[in-house]
């Protein structure tokens, strides 16, 4: 629902969704977190790669090491493993599929800005 002032929406949580739901296959820019359960990683894991975006995830579980195999698998270009925040100065910003090619911000967006010159040679 829209806020007080009609220039944006409250945080909402999706709950209770089937994995066809509409709104599991669109780029939300906005404060939607819909949740979805699910018995077998692998079958959401497909899911999740089905569709033709891919901004950010995120992944909140109690076995680290899970979510680190689960986030490597995801096809996306950001992950939140354990938190909702994932922007930061000095890490590469950017996404996959639909979402965009290339990166800003940290080592990997500097190189938008930077020649490479080969040079080959007989010594």
């Amino acid at each position: 629902r829209a806020s007080d002032n009609s220039f944006g929406y409250h945080p909402t949580v999706l709950t209770n969704l089937k994995f066809d739901s509409a709104i599991l296959k669109e780029e939300i820019f906005g404060p939607v977190a819909p949740i979805v359960r699910f018995a077998d990683s692998d079958d959401i894991l497909s899911h999740c790669n089905s569709v033709e975006h891919g901004l950010v995830s995120y992944v909140f579980t109690r076995d680290v090491g899970r979510g680190l195999k689960f986030a490597e698998a995801l096809e996306t270009g950001m992950i939140g493993l354990n938190r909702g925040l994932v922007s930061d100065p000095a890490a590469p910003f950017g996404g996959v599929k639909a979402s965009g090619l290339g990166r800003e911000g940290g080592h990997d967006g500097l190189l938008a800005f930077l020649e490479t010159k080969y040079v080959a040679g007989n010594w």
